[in-house]
This record gives structure tokens, C-alpha cells and sequence, in this order.
């Protein structure tokens, strides 16, 4: 069973959702309000795939509501519904944790999309079992457990950040660039702009780098996208 948690306050904009997330296959569960959402997520005991979040909501907002269910979850799928001029709003919300964005107004095949495109990210990250690890320099790469340690110490990802590196890693030494990255973690079916990427990358940064600011591990190619270098 596919399940979804809308959360908008506006009734038009979350009926429309609601409508077209059912019609291909979801079962949701609608909320108003960061607090609904938040009681509707422990009442389910976690029992969400993907959540659907209006960054603008009376009370809690969704970036708080987005902070604490990624530190519950780091496989939630988390996608932020945005306005066209919260453009800040949409890099602090991929800073928070957040796996992708919506941007108002949208039709209903590329809100579809973009949740089908999470939706199965959530899915692999769940039942994935291939083992293997991909070692380099001081990190280790599970493929079976999608986790990535430094030093024997875990690296908390969201699965975004671990699709970025492993992605990175299978590809060693290589630049890659941005729309290629887009393409294998978002998916080709995807609308979004490509400088989602520059965003997760420099997420990843402060998780794994000693200093973010000089990066040894992922770098930064001028004018066409990163490569894995340790």
C-alpha cells in the first residue's frame, strides 16, 4: 500500500491533491496544520511513505514540521509544495532535509511524477538486497543498508544524499555533470531545475567533508558539476 500524508491549509489546493494522488494508486491521509500532521504521523507509527508539505501553514510551519520527520526518518520521502517566489524558502527546505519541491501552481502529472519518483526511492531504500560495499579512503559505502560511514563512524543521509554518493562514488575520479546527477537521482520524467543538485551537494558537504568551505572529497567541477576525490 502506497501511503502519502498531505499537509496544506489551503482546502482547494489539498482537495486537488488528494483527488490526484488517489487516482494513481495512493492511499492519503490529509491535514491542515503542522500539529495534525505531526499527531497523524505518531498516530500511524511512522507509517508513511512520502509526505507532501506546505512550507506556509498556520502554526507549526513546514519547516519545522519537515526538521522533526527527518529526525525520525532519514528514509521518509519528504517534497515541499513552494510558490514560485519562495526561492530561499525552497534552498532552506533542501538544507532541512527535504527530498524535492513543488512549485504552485503545478498540473496533475508532474505532481504525480515527482511523488512516483520519491515513492520509489523510499522503496528500494527499503527493500534493497544487494550486498556490497564500495570503499574509499576513509569511507565505506553499504549498498545492502544504503549507509555510508567515515571512520567507522555513521554519516545520518537522507536517501537524496545517499543516491548522490553512491552515484559519485560508482563513478570515482569522474566528472559528472549536474543534469546527468539530476537525471540518475531524480529521475528523466522529473521537471525540476538542476540547482537541486548544488543544494544537496553542499548539504553533503557539511555532513562529510573536515572543512565544507575547502572540500577534498567532493569537488567541484567549474561550469559542469562534482566529482568524487578522496
Amino acid at each position: 500500500m502506497k501511503r502519502i500524508l498531505v499537509v496544506e491549509d489551503e482546502d482547494a489546493i489539498r482537495s486537488f491533491v488528494v483527488i490526484n494522488l488517489q487516482r494513481s494508486g495512493y492511499t492519503v491521509v490529509d491535514t491542515a496544520t503542522g500539529e495534525q500532521a505531526l499527531d497523524a504521523y505518531e498516530q500511524s507509527g511512522g507509517d508513511f511513505d512520502v509526505v507532501l508539505l506546505d512550507i506556509t501553514l498556520p502554526g507549526i510551519d513546514g519547516f519545522e514540521v519537515c526538521r522533526r520527520l527527518r529526525a525520525k526518518s532519514a528514509v521518509i520521502g519528504l517534497i515541499f509544495l513552494t510558490a514560485r517566489t519562495q526561492e530561499m524558502d525552497k534552498v532552506g527546505g533542501l538544507m532541512m532535509g527535504a527530498d524535492d519541491y513543488v512549485t504552485k501552481p503545478f498540473s496533475p502529472s508532474e505532481l504525480v511524477a515527482r511523488v512516483d519518483a520519491i515513492y520509489r526511492r523510499v522503496q528500494l531504500a527499503s527493500n534493497s538486497s544487494k550486498a556490497e560495499s564500495i570503499v574509499s579512503g576513509p569511507f565505506v559505502l553499504n549498498t545492502k543498508s544504503r549507509t555510508l560511514h567515515k571512520e567507522g563512524r555513521l554519516i545520518d543521509l537522507t536517501q537524496v544524499e545517499y543516491q548522490i554518493v553512491e552515484l559519485l562514488m560508482q563513478h570515482h575520479g569522474a566528472a559528472m555533470e549536474r543534469t546527468k546527477i539530476l537525471g540518475e537521482v531524480w529521475g528523466t520524467e522529473v521537471y525540476t531545475d538542476a540547482k537541486i543538485v548544488d543544494v544537496n551537494i553542499r548539504r553533503l558537504r557539511v555532513k562529510i567533508e573536515d572543512e565544507p568551505s575547502s572540500p577534498v572529497y567532493l569537488q567541484t567541477v567549474w561550469g559542469y558539476g562534482y566529482k568524487w576525490c578522496p
